[in-house]
This record gives structure tokens, C-alpha cells and sequence, in this order.
């Protein structure tokens, strides 16, 4: 190679060779930090941040419906509305929290706005139940319920993110903490979810509303005080602008440069840039550490320098750098996972409904006593179950798995998610069985037309479909968690936290199309001779749930198979930049040439 092969990249209007997003994105991964900060003596003050808001979030939303009916006084349908709605609206402000954290604030200072935010929304709940009267009482509720959708907005998608990067990956031990970090971190919430459920809405029903709410608002007040004491203990990693900036500039350029034939190089984005006419790139001075792969190949046009670049300096929004168009790449080989887990939160949005309304009509009564169990207190189940499978799977299943696999944590995260996701089939299953022996009960017993009757059966025969739930969450919540956090770009992160919880939001969404949509063609082609031809009736004895259940586990079926097939052909990001790696110290060393301030 000689000289005249080299030209030297023009500057721009600033004189600079690299945009400043692309250098962000660059130095992202060394952000300056002092070796004592981060670790479990940071992670944990975060961990109690977000056990905190679990316990808040669950302790209002949990017995949300009947504060609505009993206190304000709006109809069943009023009240099941304003519920979903305000749950949605919480589930996509978690999108532009995640932008904001990553383009401005970064992610310390988002979580500490948006706890001050929540705080204040739940001091406003309070307020509204103990000494307001009359319309303001509700107007000032409801005003407060949106409070709290900015302040989880903010939280959701940066307070798990933060607490990772207080974990290192550059060592062995330090990849290991990571994966346990996961399993611990879904504990931590699991257990304030559970004693809100349990304690709280106990509280609310039999003692006080304002007590409960003040309770809330108190453990909140308590968390934000103690994520302040941690201060100097974490990690902060530098905003480095909007991740969707960079995912447009690279579309746009991609497209521009569709019919783009000649080459005068590739471009890199290094400070120190060279453009090399022709294939090889051996010898660059600051070798990138993301090289161009095969995956979306039309996205590769975008690194492309022709000669209108060399002419009129480098716009961001035309040539864009390997680097930026690689971490594109990354992001949209997400996609195919999130699609094939929308099934398994459809399955699990049946916990807060089918499976209470199951309740409602069986033996709830414990022992001899007088006591009835509330049914929707058999959620708390599931955060018990988790209690229990996840220390099991941290302290016992991963060091065996490991054994036999030799993987840091016991199996690939892409493995968990499959098995929980196919726990799911086998929960609709025992579902359905466990509903087709209630109605087999009800019909002997002569109850079939008695929807406010109780069947004859321990409401403990729904302890199996409680505890599969527990369990498939600790394999696929934990699992997409963890892949939404490690197989993102560095910058783009909190935006990965957002996408990971609108997994949850729009499966509730697709729950109620599915709903909808079997009322639908049950009415329809029902048997006639059924009093009640709905699958999904008002008298739970006539219908027919647990043909409902089924038609879910044979969706869920098909949808495994077609996870299967796309993580078949998932490559991790860390296999992905082991490859540059070895693919740049093959080519250094066949080459001999130097290369020193851009002269070869």
C-alpha cells in the first residue's frame, strides 16, 4: 500500500474530523471512574430505590379498582377503564424517561427528579383521601394518579439500568456479579411487590385509606433518602446524546446512499481519520472496535465516503461512522425477541383477572374457621413463589448448570427466556384443566345456573397455576431484563429498560384484543344449546374459561416455536465484538504498515 491510496478525511465547519455524538458513543464505554465506586456496596441502595417502588406502585394500583367504586363512587365499567388507562399511560412514559436520561440528564439525575416527582404525586393521593370532600377530592386524585405516571416514567426504565452499571464486565468474577445482580435485583421487587398486596391493601380495606396511602408515601420519602446517602459510591456514565438521532441519522444516510456505486473509502470515525481507497483497512491508526458485519446489510451504504463527501465535508446525516451503524445493528436484532414475547405477557395478564374471578366462586375459607381468603390476595402466590425459585436458581441451579456448560451463568439468558416462555404453555394447560374439574363440579352439584353460588372446591386447587406463574417469571422476566440491559449499545440502555417494559404493557394490550375478539367468535358460532354461548360470559359455571386458556396455550405454542427459530439465529453482542477484535489483530498482524498522524 502507498500513499496515494490514503487521503485525508476534510474537516468540518469546526475543523473537527468526528461529530460529537459518534465521540460520545465512542469514549462511552471508558467513562472515567474511580475503582472504589460501583459494585454491591452501590447496587444496593439503588436495589432498596426500586423494592420502594415497587411497594408504592403495587400498594396503589392492587386495590386501585375499589378505592374508585367505594370511595369515589364511578361505576364498575368507569372504574376498570380508568384503571387500564392510567396503567397504560404509565407504561409509555417509561419511553421518553429513557430518552431524556440518555440524551440530557443521564440516569442518576433522571431517577433522582422522577422520585422526587413520584414522592410528591403519592404526598398528593394522601392529601386527596384524608381532608379534601366533594368534586376537588376527586379532580385532585386523579391529577395526583398522573403525577405518578411522569415520576414512573422516569424511574422505570434508569433505576435497573444504574444499578448494572455498577458492575464491570471485564473479568470473569465481574460477569458473574452482573447475572447474579438480575436475579437478585427481580427478588428485591418480587418482595415489595408481595408485602404491599399482603400488609397494604389490608390496611387500605379494613383500617384507613389515608394510613395505606401515607404508608406509600412514606417508604417512598424513606428510599429517596437513602439513594441520596449512596451518592459517592456509583458509577455515572455521561448522557451521550439522543440514541434515536443516531438510529435516524443512520436510516437516512443508508437511504441517500442507496444507489451509491463508487467508493473512496470507509469511514470510521476516529479522531485521527484516514479514508482508505479499496477493501483493505489494514494498519489504521485507533483500529475501530466494531467492524462492518453481514446482518442489515443496507445499512452498511451509510459508512460510504464518495466523492461528494471529500468535497463538502462530513454531514452527520449523509456519512455516518462503522461504529454508529454496528450499534444500529444491535438495536434491530432486538426487534424479533420483543415480538416473540408479546405471547408470554398475554399469558400473564391472565393472573390479575381469569384467575381471580376462578377464586371468587371456589372454598376460600381456611380450616374450620370463619375467615375467607380474598381472592385477589392469591396474587401474592406468585412474588412468593419467585422468593423462593430465585435464590434456588442463583445459589443452586446456575453453579450445576455451570458444570455441565461452562457458561458464567449456568445457561444463555436467550435459554432462560425460552424455558419460562414455555412454562407459560404448561400454566394455560393446568388452567384449563384445573377449570374444566370446577365446572364438572358445579354442574354435578346442580350449580350451573348459580354464577353466585360456591362450588364445592378448595380455591387451593389454583395453587399449581400461582406457582407455574412464579416460576415462568423468574425465567422470562429476569431473562429480558437482563438481555435488554446487556445487548444494547452502551448510550442506548435506559431506551432498551423502556422497550423491555412495553413488552408488559402491550401484551396487556393484545390480552384484551384476544378477549374481545373470542367473545366474539364464540357468541357467534356458540352451541345453541348453551345458556351461555360466550366463552367468557358473566356466569363463569355456564361459560367456558378453560377452552379460553387452551386456545391461549396453543398460541403460546406456536409462539415458542417461533421464538426458537429467531434466537436460533441471535449472535450476542459479546461474540460480536470478540469477532472485531480477532478480525482487527488478524489484520495488524499480516500488515506492515505504519501509519503515524495519518502519513503511511
Amino acid at each position: 500500500m502507498d500513499s496515494s491510496s490514503v487521503t485525508p478525511m476534510k474537516p468540518d465547519n469546526n475543523g473537527q474530523y468526528d461529530d460529537q455524538d459518534n465521540t460520545n458513543n465512542n469514549k462511552l464505554s471508558t467513562t472515567q471512574t474511580k475503582p472504589s465506586k460501583g459494585g454491591w456496596n452501590a447496587a444496593l441502595f439503588i436495589i432498596f430505590v426500586e423494592v420502594a417502588d415497587r411497594f408504592a406502585f403495587y400498594g396503589l394500583a392492587g386495590n386501585l379498582i375499589m378505592y374508585l367504586t367505594n370511595i369515589l363512587r364511578q361505576p364498575m365499567a368507569t372504574a376498570a377503564k380508568n384503571v387500564n388507562f392510567w396503567v397504560g399511560v404509565s407504561s409509555l412514559f417509561p419511553i421518553l424517561g429513557a430518552l431524556l436520561a440518555d440524551s440530557f440528564l443521564g440516569r442518576f439525575h433522571t431517577i433522582l427528579f422522577s422520585s422526587i416527582i413520584y414522592l410528591t404525586g403519592m404526598v398528593m393521593v394522601t392529601l386527596s383521601a384524608s381532608s379534601i370532600c366533594g368534586e376537588y377530592k376527586k379532580v385532585l386524585f386523579f391529577v395526583s394518579l398522573y403525577v405518578l405516571s411522569v415520576g414512573e416514567g422516569g424511574h422505570k426504565p434508569c433505576v435497573q439500568t444504574f444499578a448494572a452499571d455498577q458492575f464491570e464486565e471485564k473479568t470473569a468474577e465481574e460477569k458473574k456479579a452482573k447475572s447474579s445482580f438480575f436475579n437478585w435485583w427481580y427478588l428485591g421487587i418480587v418482595a415489595g411487590a408481595t408485602v404491599a398486596i399482603i400488609l397494604v391493601i389490608y390496611i387500605q380495606d379494613n383500617i384507613s385509606w389515608t394510613l395505606g396511602f401515607g404508608i406509600l408515601a412514606a417508604v417512598l420519602a424513606a428510599a429517596l433518602g437513602l439513594f441520596l446517602l449512596g451518592t459517592r459510591r456509583y458509577r455515572n456514565r455521561v448522557a451521550a446524546g439522543s440514541p434515536l438521532t443516531t438510529v435516524a441519522r443512520v436510516l437516512v444516510a443508508a437511504a441517500r446512499k442507496w444507489r451509491v456505486g463508487e467508493t473512496r473509502g470507509i469511514y470510521y470515525g476516529n479522531d485521527d481519520v484516514v479514508v482508505v481507497v479499496g477493501p483493505e483497512i489494514d494498519g489504521q491508526l485507533g483500529a475501530p472496535l466494531l467492524t462492518p458485519t453481514n446482518k442489515f446489510r443496507f445499512l452498511n451504504k451509510a459508512t460510504i465516503i464518495d466523492s461528494q463527501d471529500l468535497s463538502e465535508g462530513k454531514n452527520p446525516w449523509r456519512l455516518c461512522s462503522v461504529t454508529q451503524v454496528e450499534e444500529v445493528k444491535l438495536v434491530l436484532r432486538l426487534i424479533p425477541i420483543w415480538l416473540s414475547c408479546l405471547m408470554f405477557n398475554v399469558v400473564q395478564a391472565q393472573l390479575h383477572t381469569f384467575f381471580t374471578k376462578q377464586g371468587s366462586t371456589m372454598v376460600r375459607s381456611i380450616g374450620s374457621s370463619h375467615f375467607l381468603l380474598p381472592p385477589a390476595s392469591l396474587q401474592s402466590l406468585v412474588g412468593i413463589t419467585i422468593l423462593i425459585a430465585v435464590p434456588i436458581y442463583d445459589r443452586v441451579f446456575i453453579p450445576l448448570a455451570r458444570k455441565f456448560t461452562g457458561h458464567p451463568s449456568g445457561i444463555t439468558v436467550l435459554q432462560r427466556i425460552g424455558f419460562g416462555l414455555f412454562l407459560s404453555i404448561l400454566n394455560m394447560v393446568v388452567s384449563g384443566l384445573v377449570e374444566s374439574k370446577r365446572v364438572d363440579i358445579a354442574s354435578r352439584h346442580g350449580l350451573l345456573d348459580s354464577p353466585k353460588a360456591v362450588v364445592p372446591i378448595r380455591v387451593w386447587w389454583l395453587l399449581p397455576q400461582y406457582m407455574i406463574c412464579g416460576v415462568s417469571d423468574a425465567f422470562a422476566v429476569v431473562g429480558l431484563q437482563e438481555l435488554f440491559y446487556a445487548e444494547m449499545p452502551e448510550g442506548m440502555r435506559s431506551l432498551g429498560a423502556a422497550a423491555h417494559i412495553s413488552i408488559l404493557g402491550v401484551g396487556n394490550f393484545m390480552s384484551g384484543w384476544i378477549i374481545s375478539l373470542v367473545q366474539v367468535i364464540s357468541s357467534r358460532y356458540g352451541d345453541d344449546d348453551d345458556h351461555e354461548q360466550s366463552w367468557l360470559g358473566d356466569n363463569l359455571n355456564r361459560s367456558h374459561l378453560h377452552y379460553f386458556y387452551w386456545v391461549l396455550a396453543a398460541l403460546s405454542a406456536l409462539n415458542l416455536g417461533l421464538y426458537i427459530w429467531i434466537s436460533s439465529g441471535f449472535v450476542y453482542k459479546d461474540n460480536i465484538v470478540e469477532g472485531h477484535k480477532k478480525v482487527i489483530k488478524v489484520r495488524n498482524e499480516r500488515s506492515n504498515v505504519h501509519v503515524d498522524n495519518g502519513q503511511v
